[in-house]
């Protein structure tokens, strides 16, 4: 069991550093790297928004159609009881996620997406949308929030997940473009090769998940067998070493760090009825 004291400090666990570099820390570094050359030739995105907001978040609504046509034709084995809804989470400590206002807007169509008081949505298929390729479009600027799906199971006891509901998470998640960080040549790259939904196929895919409160620990429980996660599962291998907190900015985990956890996903020993168990800060 880890100490509240380590898990307070955000240790980092050798054990995460290779991985976490090809994902996301060595993006990172090239980010840094590319931001010392300005090219000239590119012209910069332009985006039509309702409330003319200059710097735009933003998602594709097609690609979260399509992740909402993945949840449909996987729900059976994954999540048979399971419902989806999208997720809105903060990037910043001053991002205020009430009242915010939400449209779908296309080349001819728009219209407005409502938001749920827990930062959930669910988007209307608009076949015309679908076609001019609309974005889903908060009036909140780049880099101050994010976005997760969010499919739950109904009737499990408080401060559980089902681990089936997880994996297609996961894999809803990169099909429907959600992951932030990806805007320059590097990260185009990285998207490439790993926003797929295969990636969610790998023993411990780095794909973060954010819990409800901060977290003292994980546990697995498949019938009699129980298995904490290890530590460096847990904060996104986050650590409180100057270098490391310069590169916290680039994770869409920036303000969610004490709240971070990866599973194995890909280890078919445990099934999909695994619970997943939290035992969070304040509960200690």
């Amino acid at each position: 069991m880890p100490t509240a004291k380590a898990s307070a400090s955000f240790l980092f666990f050798p054990r995460f550093a290779k991985p976490m570099a090809w994902t996301c820390l060595a993006a990172f570094a090239c980010l840094n790297a590319a931001a010392q050359v300005k090219s000239g030739g590119d012209l910069p995105t332009v985006t039509i928004s309702a409330k003319a907001n200059p710097d735009p978040v933003e998602k594709s609504y097609r690609k979260m159609i399509n992740g909402m046509d993945l949840f449909d034709k996987e729900r059976g084995v994954l999540s048979p009881n399971g419902s989806l809804r999208f997720k809105l989470l903060p990037r910043r400590l001053d991002t205020d996620l009430n009242r915010i206002e939400m449209e779908v807007i296309g080349t001819t169509v728009d219209f407005p997406v409502p938001i749920a008081p827990d930062q959930t949505f669910t988007l209307a298929r608009h076949q015309k949308a679908y076609d001019e390729n609309a974005q889903v479009s908060p009036n909140r600027r780049a880099q101050s929030m994010t976005w997760r799906t969010e499919i739950k199971t109904p009737g499990l006891p408080p401060g559980t997940r089902r681990l089936g509901d997880l994996r297609l998470e996961c894999r809803v998640g990169m099909e429907a473009g959600l992951i932030s960080n990806r805007s320059n040549i590097v990260g185009r790259m990285v998207k490439a090769l790993l926003d797929t939904p295969a990636y969610c196929d790998r023993q411990v895919p780095l794909y973060l998940f954010f819990a409800e409160r901060p977290l003292f620990s994980v546990v697995l429980v498949a019938g009699p067998r129980r298995e904490i996660l290890t530590i460096d599962m847990l904060y996104a291998a986050a650590s409180d070493d100057p270098k490391l907190k310069d590169e916290l900015p680039y994770c869409d985990c920036e303000v969610l760090v004490d709240r971070t956890y990866v599973l194995p996903l890909g280890d078919r020993s445990w099934p999909d009825d695994t619970r997943v168990e939290f035992e969070y800060m304040d509960d200690v």
